[in-house]
């Protein structure tokens, strides 16, 4: 079974209320459609109902739920709890009416209330015009300091990582983290590794360096991000500052660093920053020939999902079924 279709399977066991604040958009109806076919979670669709049918021509949404940002029940509600939410912020309660008939915001704060579990967007917003109001509404988990993204790369017939799949972070937010948010990146994606896939993580914090074997400013904020993820999660299997290829390979590992209980068998790896991120898991998707899931966002109290402009109505299904299962983990 693909690591797609395990999501889909998990999602299905204990369903969960995902909203899609893009209606507008064919791809998003298509991908709905699909999602309550396969019965992987409930769709709710915020948007004008009218429109929505209009768009959806021949697409059947007899299985989703639609609901009008703008004349829903509850938008005097949402309205109100938003304003008591943002009101030492400068907010004033005709302001939040206003933003609330705004889909995101709409879905956001079905979150907020319980009446929703998780919300995917990005088809036609940016990242911040989704994050924003994430960040506003729905805040850091409990035990988070910071949001960050990752990318499960699903490689084939790769023999590194747990059967060629690995956790690539941060591939997709924070620009220049520095060690402190480093660590709480890689801490983070350990949990996430866990939790979502089921494999037990080993960490890995790449640079260009391997124990010193070079020393810069830039290898040193590995160094100490390692050392502070160690002080934060003594239990975690985690080493650093490690070259990517004695991160993976066993060969190398013996050679570079025979003495880390990581390297060789890293299945998480850790960028220092955004171009590495970056760069390194679309070198992955495009030479290997990996399916590259993501970038998913992790550290916020409720999964948000953000979406490439460029996703196919599949793409979106995918994302819908991990966000159901980032729900259910969270519950």
């Amino acid at each position: 079974m693909s690591f797609m279709e395990q999501m889909m399977q998990r999602a299905k066991v204990n369903k969960q209320k995902i909203v899609l604040p893009e209606a507008g958009d064919l791809r998003v109806l298509k991908a709905a459609s699909e999602v309550a076919a396969k019965d992987i979670a409930d769709v709710i669709l915020v948007g004008s109902k009218s429109e929505i049918l209009r768009a959806a021509g021949n697409i059947d949404l007899s299985g989703v739920t639609i609901i009008d940002s703008e004349t829903a029940e509850k938008h005097e509600e949402y309205s109100m709890a938003f304003y008591e939410l943002r009101k030492s912020k400068g907010m004033t309660l005709e302001k939040a009416r206003q933003l609330i008939k705004d889909p995101v915001y709409y879905g956001m704060m079905m979150m907020k209330q319980n009446d929703a579990d998780g919300l995917v967007s990005g088809a036609i917003h940016s990242t911040a015009d989704t994050l924003r109001p994430a960040l506003q509404i729905i805040k850091t988990a409990p035990a988070s300091k910071l949001v960050s993204t990752f990318f499960v790369m699903v490689i084939p017939d790769c023999e590194y990582g747990q059967d060629g799949i690995l956790l690539f972070s941060d591939c997709a937010l924070n620009e220049n983290p520095d060690a402190e948010q480093l660590s709480e990146i890689a801490i983070a994606s350990a949990q996430t590794m866990q939790q979502l896939l089921g494999i037990t993580p080993v960490v890995a914090m790449l640079s260009y360096s391997t124990f010193g074997s070079a020393r810069s400013a830039l290898t040193e904020k590995v160094v100490q991000a390692t050392s502070l993820a160690k002080q934060k999660a003594p239990g975690l299997r985690l080493d650093g500052e490690l070259q990517v290829d004695a991160a993976l390979v066993e060969r190398v590992a013996r050679l570079k660093a025979p003495q880390s209980s990581v390297a060789g068998a890293a299945n998480v790896l850790i960028f220092p920053d955004l171009n590495a991120g970056n760069i390194g898991y679309k070198l992955t998707e495009r030479l290997a020939k990996a399916q590259a899931y993501g970038p998913v966002t992790q550290g916020l109290a409720k999964p948000i999902n953000d979406l490439s402009r460029g996703c196919k109505a599949e793409d979106i299904v995918g994302v819908v079924a991990i966000t159901a299962v980032q729900a259910q983990t969270s519950l």
